[in-house]
């Protein structure tokens, strides 16, 4: 199988359970800052995976941004199975168009959300999980798009375009990864400590029921990629 590629943008925001439920060759792959990466042909790989991080999905002090945006847009176009998480959906509703909001409402730590339509990964999760928020950029719907799930706070917290599907928030979470944000100052400097052990204590309650519907979840994902790959 071709590898599914994965772009990160900070070393403790990684694919986590995506990796596993992909069930193959993955290549991970941070171009954050390079001005002209070199990134793989899409013929070369059997899906695209961004990531979260702490940057605007419009920064233009990260030129490697912009690369990404091409390459899901062309993804899109070429029917490649695509997964954007948080900062990554955020970049992959630039590349089909949609605007970004800045500072739109800050949702960190876990709360459900609500889905609002069936798609055959998302639906993995439930009607309305519990979930893990860690942004405060928001985006609008992409034109043809449909809206999968919302908050109050974020009106598209998830959306399927074609073959790509993108996610506000964090099921690919484990309890690992948690203590690894919690313990990181980029991760928390906003928050107090008690803001942290509230978000740790939820994890020890909500993570038992949402990693294996996120196993599930990104298990459809990988049934996508194999298909492709």
């Amino acid at each position: 199988m071709r590898p599914v590629l994965v772009l990160t943008h900070v070393p403790h925001e990684g694919p986590g359970l995506i990796a596993a439920g992909v069930d193959g060759p993955v290549r991970v792959r941070t171009v954050l800052d390079d001005p002209d990466p070199r990134l793989p042909a899409l013929g070369e790989v059997s899906g695209v995976v961004v990531m979260g991080g702490p940057m605007d999905a419009d920064d233009v002090r990260h030129p490697g941004l912009v690369a990404e945006r091409r390459l899901l847009a062309a993804a899109v176009d070429a029917d490649v199975p695509v997964l954007g998480v948080c900062l990554g959906m955020q970049i992959l509703a630039l590349a089909l168009g949609a605007r970004l909001h800045l500072r739109h409402g800050s949702e960190v730590g876990f709360a459900p959300v609500d889905v609002v339509a069936d798609d055959p990964v998302l639906g993995a999760l439930g009607i309305r999980p519990t979930v893990l928020h860690w942004h405060s950029d928001a985006v609008d719907l992409p034109s043809g798009a449909t809206l999968l799930a919302s908050t109050p706070t974020t009106p598209v917290q998830a959306f399927r375009a074609g073959s790509a599907l993108g996610l506000q928030f964090h099921p690919e979470v484990t309890r690992s990864m948690l203590d690894l944000w919690l313990a990181t100052p980029d991760m928390t400097s906003a928050l107090d400590p008690d803001e942290v052990e509230a978000i740790r204590a939820d994890g020890a309650t909500h993570l038992p029921t949402l990693v294996p519907a996120a196993e599930k979840a990104f298990a459809a994902f990988g049934e996508l990629v194999r298909a492709r790959g």
